[in-house]
């Protein structure tokens, strides 16, 4: 099975680009964020005669999430309310970051993690408190009969400094900053592991290239879209990688794919 994640920033835009990368990679699994649509305007019918089904919460301009796979997804799930109830999530579901499903008797958890703005800001606390709650999900997930699952998404979090072309003075920039890479540590402390990092240790392999700085042309890039494993799926995994292609096309989403294969 390859189950793939790819923020594409507007699926309406990047639609060509998404049905071409499917035709070149027939992923079993594709989890989309940044799709920057209501439901009523996402893209489905071409998606479906390119061989594909899709499950999807979105909002008008800003986040959304979609799952596109080859055969239905079974238990759909929107939001975190579904797994821990409404007074615990209170509006952390108003902005649409979470989607999930079973494939193949594997839980998908797609998610797009808010970016945080900067640091000490409004968003920042937002989204530490929105990563609390995302562990609280995970906890029951992990803690009921579906232990084993595959979370990808845009973590809009780099781990770790070769995870980051430049790593001067990453304590005081958003999306490595010391909280948030704690934030994100503790998700893993769940049993999570790195499916990139099985197969790939060194530096210089990155997710998301900025387009203000020329960052794909001088790969000056973060990796900040991951896909974590349960222990089992882990031990199935046989390769992991990120697919720079799509970010050399014109006019292209600022993300690149990554994709993991399970057998």
């Amino acid at each position: 099975m390859k189950i793939a994640t790819w923020n594409v920033n507007s699926v309406r835009s990047r639609l060509t680009h998404i049905i071409d990368w499917l035709g070149q990679n027939p992923v079993d699994v594709l989890c989309l964020q940044e799709t920057k649509v209501i439901d009523a305007d996402f893209p489905l019918s071409p998606l479906q005669t390119a061989g594909y089904y899709g499950v999807f919460s979105g909002q008008k301009s800003y986040n959304g999430v979609a799952i596109l796979s080859l055969q239905p997804l079974e238990q759909v799930t929107i939001g975190f309310a579904p797994v821990l109830g409404t007074d615990a999530v209170g509006n952390f579901d108003e902005q649409k970051r979470v989607i999930a499903g079973v494939y193949r008797g594997i839980r998908i958890i797609n998610v797009y993690v808010p970016n945080g703005s900067a640091i000490a800001s409004e968003k920042y606390d937002y989204k530490l408190a929105w990563l609390d709650l995302l562990k609280q999900y995970l906890q029951h997930l992990r803690g009921s009969n579906q232990s084993d699952f595959c979370i990808g998404g845009d973590f809009n979090i780099a781990l770790e400094d070769r995870d980051i072309h430049d790593p001067t003075d990453k304590d005081n920039h958003i999306m490595s900053s010391p909280a948030e890479r704690h934030a994100l540590k503790n998700l893993l402390e769940l049993g999570l592991q790195d499916a990139f990092r099985k197969f790939t240790q060194e530096s210089g392999h990155y997710s998301w290239w900025d387009y203000r700085t020329r960052g794909f042309s001088r790969n000056r890039g973060w990796r900040i879209d991951h896909l974590y494993l349960t222990p089992g799926l882990y031990d199935q995994a046989q390769r992991c990688h990120i697919d720079a292609t799509p970010r050399g096309w014109d006019k292209p989403s600022d993300h690149a794919p990554v994709i993991v294969d399970i057998y």
